[in-house]
């Protein structure tokens, strides 16, 4: 009497190669992670300036005039001068870093002539940070034109300023903090303080100066 048995070996998967693939795979997250790094701040940075800083002017002019048309015009006049001045500063920062790892790598002669082009598209590009930045601190420095556009009321107009800049500076947090895959509260909480803070602190010295003057 006989038994056939049927054997069933499991060949585990040769260890070089798992770990070939588990490095691929963090070596991919990682690089994902620093790219994403480089945009996030530009993009991140942009906003939250324009949306702040805008405000904070409106903030201000409001503090002394109740007509509506100085606060759009003093934000408007803010939005184009920040777009500006995020544009020409984003675009010499980054030109000059660009220049820096041009030169280091020319001193460190690591890379050969016909590598050269290659390695310099890898770069970043002055252009499209100016633009990045600009185009962001526009779509910051929007927010609280338009909220305060349709509002005659000048105590609700200011009210609705507030509470508009409050809800973009935690949705700029967020998304922040979401694409960073870092912790949520601390960086909303951060940054709705800073709002805060500079708005607060621009309608007081605005109002202080204007009664002071009697402006």
């Amino acid at each position: 009497m006989s038994a056939q048995n049927d054997l069933h070996i499991t060949v585990p998967e040769p260890e070089d190669k798992f770990e070939q693939k588990h490095g691929e795979m963090s070596v991919e997250e990682d690089c994902d992670y620093s790219q994403r790094g480089q945009w996030l701040r530009a993009a991140v940075l942009g906003a939250t300036d324009g949306l702040v800083s805008v405000a904070s002017l409106m903030m201000g002019v409001g503090a002394v005039k109740e007509d509506v048309r100085a606060m759009i015009l003093t934000g408007f006049a803010g939005l184009v001068a920040g777009a500006c001045s995020m544009a020409i500063g984003e675009f010499v920062s980054v030109s000059s870093q660009r220049d820096i790892e041009v030169a280091q790598m020319k001193r460190d002669k690591r890379i050969s002539v016909n590598e050269e082009e290659s390695e310099k598209e890898a770069l970043p590009n002055p252009i499209q940070a100016a633009a990045a930045s600009a185009l962001a601190f526009m779509l910051g420095a929007i927010m609280p034109l338009l909220a305060a556009a349709f509002i005659m009321d000048h105590k609700v107009r200011l009210g609705v300023v507030v509470a508009t800049v409050s809800l973009g500076l935690v949705v700029f947090g967020w998304i922040g903090a979401f694409l960073g895959r870092s912790p949520v509260v601390k960086p909303c909480f951060r940054i709705l303080v800073g709002g805060w803070m500079a708005m607060a602190i621009t309608f007081g010295l605005t109002k202080w100066i204007g009664s002071s003057t009697g402006l």
